[in-house]
């Protein structure tokens, strides 16, 4: 590998190599980019909307440098310490046709792609950051999801409507999270806008609420580091550990709120849909024998309040290692899938949040199951016939199951890439780090800077999960993202 090479440019080929080599497609075909060219040159105006709620204090929350908007939140205090949340969602299926080529890509992918190199969007970026996008001062059409809530988090009541909505203020989680727990002035875009941060402040104690009570009922606490890369110009400089915050827990909590009213209005209107579920863990015996490794006790069979109680109670007691084993029990849960759920037949739930109506919907611009979501949302509040018959669903759930897994394979290949070349030229240097892993298949260990994780393959014997120690770098692989140290 030249050194004259940007390591962007180096980590970018290996995402493209590795999604090719998965049955993605990182670029648009010819036809999809006509499409977009020819809407941007004549955009067709959306049918009206019967309400304009344009007046009210929307925001959107998200990462620093996001750009493709899905949804925006605003809060509305009611008698007796109820609260009324509505979620506008972007109306992305007013601009992406069911057929068109734009449509056949995204559903070919089924989600965008975030490598630590690039994003390659499941639509194009005239669509995603732009036409679609609930941009800040832009008028868009959108789903609106409308909630009511008691003081103790109990939804009273529900609706879904289209709606004209703008975007007052542009928001990122980190700036959010630190003015929410006190320990930052408020961003100057929130600032700017009269009364928001009162109303911010609102949905906050809401979403705390919503929080607490969905881990009451069986929600599960997990906390794992995501390596986010720090680039100068086209380097790639540093990475530094990505954690949960307040912002981020907001607009989760309130997405999770959504997605199960939206699923409950498509059931109550006899609609087929989509839903996202992690069924009753199978290893469930490993994560107990896990919890015994710790000290404590789990029932025989599944059950996701018990585990709960031993994560929270972990999470207390050790927090450095606490993303290790949430690592581990995600693992030992299974990953999430798409089934298809008929009218009168109740799902499976969603083990790890506590909920049985789960239907991704909040995420069109970025997400397959939510545009056919949004599809089917949008038959039902015309009381038409719905767009994809059952076959048709239970087809693509399973197609987005596989390709969404495949991208998150791709994802986290990109990121070991990106932690082998970062190292590339620190061969025989030491570093503190802490086991992650020790098995027949091998031992594992990760460093607490950068928070990468390698495998060691000198001075593994007797090595226990937990235990910290010092090692050397001895080899490095960019392509296949390998890490290779010798305990010191």
């Amino acid at each position: 590998m030249s050194s004259s090479v940007p390591t962007r440019s180096v980590l970018e080929n290996i995402a493209r190599r590795v999604m090719q080599e998965r049955g993605l497609s990182p670029d648009f075909p010819r036809a999809a980019l006509a499409e977009v060219e020819l809407l941007a040159r004549r955009p067709v105006a959306p049918a009206p909307v019967a309400r304009d709620l344009r007046d009210r204090l929307w925001c959107s929350i998200d990462n620093d440098d996001s750009r493709d908007l899905d949804q925006l939140s605003v809060g509305e205090a009611l008698a007796n310490g109820a609260t009324k949340i509505c979620v506008a969602i972007a109306d992305v299926d007013s601009l992406v046709h069911r057929r068109s080529a734009i449509d056949g890509h995204a559903e070919q992918n089924t989600t965008s792609v975030y490598t630590v190199a690039k994003v390659f969007p499941m639509l194009p970026e005239k669509l995603s950051t732009d036409l679609t996008s609930l941009n800040f001062e832009a008028d868009r059409r959108a789903v609106v999801i409308e909630m009511c809530f008691t003081a103790d988090g109990v939804l009273t009541d529900s609706d879904v409507y289209l709606a004209l909505v703008r975007n007052r203020a542009k928001l990122a989680y980190n700036g959010i999270a630190a003015w929410l727990d006190d320990a930052a002035a408020p961003p100057p875009a929130l600032a700017a806008v009269p009364a928001l941060a009162e109303n911010l402040r609102l949905q906050d104690r809401v979403a705390q609420v919503l929080r607490t009570r969905r881990h009451t009922r069986g929600a599960l606490t997990f906390e794992t580091e995501r390596p986010r890369p720090i680039f100068v110009g086209a380097e790639l400089t540093d990475l530094a550990a990505e954690r949960p915050n307040r912002a981020k827990q907001l607009i989760e909590d309130f997405m999770i709120a959504a997605n199960g009213v939206t699923a409950a209005f498509l059931a109550q209107r006899n609609y087929a849909s989509i839903r996202r579920v992690v069924r009753t863990p199978k290893r469930w015996d490993r994560i107990v024998e896990i919890a015994l490794e710790h000290g404590a006790t789990l029932p025989d069979a599944p059950d996701a309040f018990a585990l709960e109680q031993f994560l929270c109670a972990e999470k207390a007691r050790d927090p450095l290692r606490f993303p290790d084993l949430s690592l581990s029990i995600i693992k030992l849960l299974g990953s999430g899938e798409y089934v298809l759920e008929q009218p009168g037949r109740r799902p499976p739930g969603h083990f790890g949040l506590a909920v049985k109506d789960y239907a991704h919907s909040t995420a069109p611009n970025r997400r397959f199951p939510d545009l056919i979501t949004q599809r089917l949302v949008k038959a039902a509040l015309a009381e038409s016939s719905a767009p994809y018959d059952h076959a048709e669903l239970d087809r693509l759930a399973a197609h987005c199951t596989e390709q969404e897994d495949d991208a998150r394979k791709v994802e986290r290949q990109v990121a070991k890439s990106a932690a082998a070349l970062l190292l590339a030229r620190r061969i025989g240097a030491q570093f503190d780090g802490i086991v992650t892993g020790a098995a027949e298949k091998g031992t594992w260990v990760r460093l607490f800077r950068p928070p990468v994780e390698g495998r060691l393959v000198g001075g593994w014997e007797r090595r226990r999960v937990g235990e910290r120690l010092r090692v050397k770098l001895v080899h490095v692989d960019v392509e296949r993202g390998y890490l290779d140290f010798v305990a010191v």
